[in-house]
């Protein structure tokens, strides 16, 4: 799973975090099952964020639903302090 903020005026990625970045690719045994690993993400997400100042954002699912590992994300994202 990858998720990222881009900025949609300057064609930029801000920030973004991976299952296959190494921070999280070696805690990836702890968890249990892809939805606790999507929550991680968000909150990894969260914090890569407010370190650059980033405290809203537009929450685009890329035309998936909003459920299972994509509200686990959100949810993720939403308790590490992001505001959609």
């Amino acid at each position: 799973m990858l998720a990222q903020l881009v900025d949609d005026e300057r064609g930029e990625t801000l920030v973004a975090v991976s299952t296959h970045a190494k921070e999280i690719k070696n805690r990836l045994s702890e968890f249990k099952g892809k939805k606790e690993v999507s929550k991680i993400l968000g909150k990894t997400l969260a914090e890569r964020a407010k370190e650059r100042g980033i405290t809203e954002v537009v929450f685009d699912r890329g035309g998936n639903l909003f459920h299972g590992r994509i509200k686990a994300l959100a949810d993720g994202a939403r308790e590490g302090g992001l505001n959609f």
